[in-house]
Parts: structure tokens; sequence; C-alpha cells
């Protein structure tokens, strides 16, 4: 399991290059906090707009089209793919208590799709943030 990447796996690679090419700007695993304890860390994240993205493997988060239940050591593996699915539930959860939108794509859905879900959302959340009016601090 060690030569799986956390990071820049193909399917993130791909995604991020076409929202790049869309004119988005994004940090790549950025610590996002919301509330005590250790931050949560998605695949891309657009702070201004409040966007978490997250590009999950259908191994490795039980994907209801592909994922594949091994029969070697099947219990171990139940556990551990079922316990990446509640910890995806339980961050999703955290971070739309905080405001966030979070947008979870699975690896085999086509680049484009996913990328044109994405821009649209980011333009629109930040379409609304700069609607609203801010108060400046330090000025009366």
């Amino acid at each position: 399991m060690r030569a799986n990447r956390a990071r820049d796996t193909s399917p993130e690679l791909r995604l991020r290059k076409r929202l790049h090419a869309a004119g988005l700007r994004y940090r790549v695993a950025a610590p996002v906090r919301v509330g005590p304890g250790r931050p949560l860390r998605p695949d891309i994240v657009f702070g201004p707009a409040r966007v978490a993205v997250f590009v999950d493997g259908c191994f490795w988060h039980g994907c209801p089209e592909h994922a594949s239940w091994p029969r070697r050591n099947a219990a171990f593996w139940r556990t551990k793919i079922e316990g990446n699915r509640a910890r995806d539930s339980l961050q999703t959860q955290q971070l739309r208590a905080a405001g966030w939108e979070v947008v979870r794509v699975w690896e085999h859905e086509p680049p484009d799709e996913a990328a044109a879900r994405i821009v649209s959302l980011v333009r629109a959340r930040r379409t609304a943030a700069n609607g609203r009016s801010r108060s400046v601090r330090g000025r009366r």
C-alpha cells in the first residue's frame, strides 16, 4: 500500500490540468481547519470560494459502480474500505457545516465533465461572495 500515492494521482492530475486550463487557480492538499483537531486536506482547494474537491479512487473508496471486494484477507479489506467511506462522509459533513461546498469526483468520471461541474460551482460561489457586503476592519 505504500506505493499508492496520496496526492498527484493520474485522475487528480488530469482534473487539475483541465481546471487550470479553464482559468481556475487552486491549492493542492491545502489544510482546511473546520474545528479542533487535525485539519482536513482535500485534494483541491478553492479557498475564497470555499470549495473542496476530493478525487476518490474506485477501489479505496468503494465506488458503487466499480468496487471490488478482494477474496484474500476479505475482513481486513472490508473494514478498510468501509472505514474510508465513513471518514469521507464525516469529512463532507464537517466541511459543509463550516460553510464549504464539497465535490467528490470518482476516478472513473471523465475529467472534462468533472471539471465543468467544478468550474461552474466555483464561479457561482465567487460571484455570490463578491455580491455580499463585507465589513472593513479599522474603518468607521
